[in-house]
């Protein structure tokens, strides 16, 4: 038997057993919600972004001291150069090349620092957003609960009042900001500081 018989088979007994089936199911209750605009509007949102960005401009300052002693050590060693034998060459080049590698693992050490961080000022907002998330679906007897804010999401046409968007707001804003227990870090920022890269502009003196 073909592969496409066995499934033009298939097909027609599920159609015929579909009344009965459908006739034993409990409906389905459904709704959905706009997860963008919750999180915009959620309390504690506006505060812990703030403390993000305050936090990745004290990292993005260390990068640019970084990247200013870098660059000022290669323009010394390029206006000494003429007069340096190889072997202090050598040796001075070894010294820039020693701290360009070290300026780039602490990079790649504020950029973790900052993802980590950024996880654990929004962990606690995710958190209680899932909290009420979960009330409103039981309270409201709902089956599933869609975000048509999520990236994908193939909901074209809704019943507006099946939105459930401005009740759980509502009830976000009665609970107030999540608290937070998360301890900061040494640095935050706005945005990752992006793979393990060395400071911007400096290139290497060849001894």
């Amino acid at each position: 038997m073909s592969k496409w018989m066995h499934s033009a088979m298939f097909a027609a007994a599920t159609l015929a057993l579909a009344p009965s089936a459908f006739a034993q199911a409990t409906p389905l209750k459904l709704a959905y919600i706009n997860s963008q605009k919750i999180l915009a509007e959620a309390p504690g949102r506006a505060e812990a972004e703030s403390t993000y960005n305050k936090e990745m401009a004290t990292a993005r300052a260390q990068l640019q001291q970084m990247d200013d002693s870098l660059k000022g050590m290669v323009a010394t060693y390029e206006k000494d150069a003429p007069g340096l034998d190889s072997a202090r060459k050598e040796a001075r080049g070894k010294t820039i090349r020693d701290t360009e590698a070290a300026f780039t693992q602490r990079a790649q050490d504020l950029n973790n620092q900052m993802q980590q961080r950024q996880a654990d000022l929004a962990r606690p907002l995710m958190d209680q957003v899932s909290q009420v998330l979960d009330q409103v679906r039981s309270q409201g007897g709902y089956s599933m609960i869609f975000d048509v804010g999520a990236q994908g999401s193939a909901l074209v046409s809704a019943d507006k009042s099946l939105d459930l968007t401005e009740v759980v707001l509502a009830k976000l804003k009665a609970l107030g900001p999540p608290k937070t227990g998360a301890t900061p870090a040494t640095t935050t920022s706005a945005k990752p500081l992006g793979p393990a890269q060395k400071p911007a502009g400096v290139t290497r003196p060849k001894p």
